[in-house]
């Protein structure tokens, strides 16, 4: 998040305030609240002393889930001690817990007066994100030390609980508490917020309620400590990858969340603060699938869940069809009434075939066939959504096109913005779109599947008719995909079937998947590896040579974490392990820059202009693929895979990273470590 700014989060629910810890709804990157289910229960949380606004010293946030806010009440002189020391310690979990420690400096009894001025607009999500915020009638009921802000629209119900611990002059729009110190007295009061609605989406886990909040702040670091004990241990001697590392498994512990749509009540990764905390398909498939030697705990949930809500009707508001696996799912005001589309939306014609890789992939790491097995008609229901639904015009290609033209996305590729997919000469591309990455995905899918037929389903047909499919789905996509005249292959195929000549990061893609032949992998990885699409801290989404690129747009022409993971391990997989080792260094040597927290996307800015990656204004941070990709990274230098008698390692390692050694890798075997050691480092 941008320097201005603060945030604890708790899976889903979060909260972003300035540094001084206040909450200004006016305030727009990012967003100032507290969130949760979609909605902002809190819009205005504004703390004065002595009828003025505090100076700030600093504040802290070592965990993702507390703050600490260090101020000093208003001084006269320039010069002047001040007399009031002021620290907001801010804590969230089930609910949200802010303490306020007011200390008197001073030899002698000092009247002090606390005012927080307090607000709920309610407001949804997609509101706020669209700077559109319609006026609500909200509700104020005023009781003995308690405040709660209530906002009904038909079944629709959101509420704010918030209670003090201390007498207080509570009004619908103020808390006001008149302080009387003694000589070097300090006085903590407590506040607690908490949203409530009509259902109950996150999961309440089971927690020691402490009280106190040194205990309830002890109790999360411990959750924290054991999920990262839970996680292979990195020793190494880049001091740059072991932070990243630790940093990239925090943020996932972050993002975890407990809906009740969860199987289980297992926690999901939600997509990213502030406008994706939730959960997403392609999102929470590509990060399941980069820290499966991780956390593969993540991936089963996913996939149950996932699978729960699989499409099951033709419904052309949400793009849902039978076998289709959703995009994103929402619980806020627009879409319970029927605005968006939300509930869930299904337009993304990736999520389905990434499905059945995940699928895949969980079963060689963890060889939960049981999971595997009960999720065999889902499995089957995607491929006939590929193969039906899909291929919108029985091409063998799997095409999109919105059917809702009012909310419905555009683009429904993992480069869903509007105008993603341009020409080379800068013009969009009209549907419907085929993508070229999508067909990769479909054929890896095919071919993962044909491998679960045959060793898991007990299918030998299915598994040959499979692998068939996927054969012709190569060929064919080598000759119509292939532009001679740029010696590579096309972003896509429009509504006429002619081909989107841009050079864009999307081919790397097609590597990961291994639909390219050798001659193939040899032209896009000279691409991938050329300065117009290299900015020297990774791979650019689109060449800077194209008509429509512009390095701080979102699509065309940032860098995306995520992205040059999946094809460091692509390039790694037709044998270009340099190219692979420059790319995990130059991404994590670019994480150093933001705190060892790799964001969402940051700007495409050549490395030769800028000493350091350029922030993208509204990147989501943390977020789980970003996260994900240092996981990724790391497994694909170590070159670490599953095999029938356990982890195999094949390492090339880059000299940067020095010596590495991962411990407790877990998998079908149990737990295997894997080490550096076995091959001569490469440079890097």
């Amino acid at each position: 998040m941008p320097h201005q700014s603060v945030s604890v989060l708790d899976g889903s629910t979060f909260v972003v305030s300035d540094r001084h810890g206040n909450i200004d709804p006016s305030a727009r990157l990012p967003p100032h609240g507290f969130f949760s289910e979609d909605t902002r229960f809190v819009s205005r949380w504004c703390l004065s002393v002595q009828g003025e606004a505090t100076d700030i010293l600093s504040n802290a946030h070592a965990d993702y889930f507390a703050a600490e806010f260090f101020l000093v009440g208003p001084s006269p002189e320039f010069h002047s001690a001040p007399s009031l020391g002021i620290v907001r310690q801010r804590l969230l979990g089930d609910a949200w817990m802010e303490d306020v420690i007011v200390v008197n400096h001073r030899d002698e009894h000092v009247a002090v007066a606390v005012d927080l001025e307090v607000d709920a607009d309610f407001a949804d999500l997609f509101e706020v994100k669209d700077n559109a915020i319609r006026q609500r009638d909200v509700v104020a009921e005023v009781g003995d030390r308690r405040l709660v802000l209530r906002y009904r629209n038909g079944d629709f119900l959101r509420e704010t609980h918030i209670t003090v611990s201390e007498d207080a002059t509570i009004e619908p729009g103020a808390l006001i508490l008149d302080l009387w110190l003694a000589p070097r007295e300090e006085r903590r009061i407590s506040f607690v917020i908490t949203p409530h609605s009509e259902r109950h989406d996150r999961v309440q886990r089971p927690r020691r309620h402490a009280g106190s909040f040194r205990e309830l702040r002890r109790e999360r670091g411990e959750e924290l400590g054991a999920w990262m004990e839970g996680a292979p241990q990195l020793e190494t001697t880049s001091d740059l990858l072991r932070h990243t590392y630790e940093r990239s498994l925090a943020d996932l512990a972050a993002l975890r969340f407990y809906p009740a749509i969860a199987v289980e009540h297992g926690s999901l990764p939600a997509a990213g603060l502030p406008w994706f905390m939730t959960l997403f398909g392609r999102d929470s498939l590509i990060t399941s699938y980069q820290a499966l030697p991780y956390r593969p705990e993540l991936a089963r949930t996913t996939l149950m869940t996932l699978a729960s809500r699989q499409g099951t009707v033709r419904d052309d508001f949400r793009d849902e069809e039978p076998g289709k696996i959703l995009h994103e799912i929402r619980f806020g005001e627009l879409t319970a009434i029927g605005e968006r589309p939300h509930s869930p939306y299904f337009g993304a014609a990736d999520t389905t075939p990434l499905f059945l890789v995940v699928l895949d992939e969980y079963e060689r790491w963890t060889g939960d066939t049981e999971t595997v097995l009960a999720l065999e008609p889902n499995a089957r229901a995607a491929l006939e959504w590929i193969d039906r639904d899909g291929d919108l015009d029985g091409d063998g290609y799997v095409e999109y096109q919105t059917r809702n033209p009012e909310t419905g996305l555009v683009n429904q590729c993992w480069k869903d913005s509007w105008n993603s997919i341009l020409y080379a000469d800068g013009h969009i591309a009209e549907g419907p779109v085929a993508t070229c990455e999508i067909q990769g995905y479909v054929y890896d899918a095919k071919r993962r599947s044909a491998r679960l037929a045959r060793d898991v389903w007990g299918d030998p047909s299915l598994a040959e008719r499979l692998d068939a499919e996927a054969d012709e789905l190569r060929r064919r996509f080598l000759e119509d995909f292939w532009i001679p005249g740029r010696e590579s292959f096309a972003l896509a195929l429009d509504g006429r079937k002619q081909q989107v000549d841009s050079l864009c990061s999307n081919m790397g893609h097609l590597l990961w998947s291994a639909i390219l032949d050798q001659p193939g992998a040899d032209a896009v990885t000279t691409h991938l590896m050329d300065s117009s699409l290299y900015s020297g801290w990774g791979v650019r989404t689109m060449a800077a040579c194209e008509g429509g690129y512009n390095p701080v747009e979102y699509h065309n022409g940032t860098v995306w974490p995520h992205d040059n993971s999946l094809i460091a391990a692509g390039l790694a997989r037709y044998g270009y392990h340099d190219a692979a080792g420059r790319i995990a260094v130059d991404t994590v040597r670019a994480g150093g820059f933001f705190a060892h927290r790799l964001p969402e996307v940051f700007a495409g800015c050549d490395q030769e202009l800028t000493f350091a990656p350029v922030e993208y204004p509204t990147a989501s941070s943390p977020q789980a693929w970003a996260a994900g990709a240092t996981l990724l990274l790391l497994t694909t230098v170590l070159g670490l895979r599953p095999g029938p008698e356990g982890v195999e390692c094949d390492p090339y390692v880059p000299a940067t990273f020095g010596d590495i050694e991962l411990r407790g890798i877990s998998g079908r075997w149990g737990q295997a470590d894997a080490t550096s050691r076995a091959r001569t480092r490469l440079r890097g």
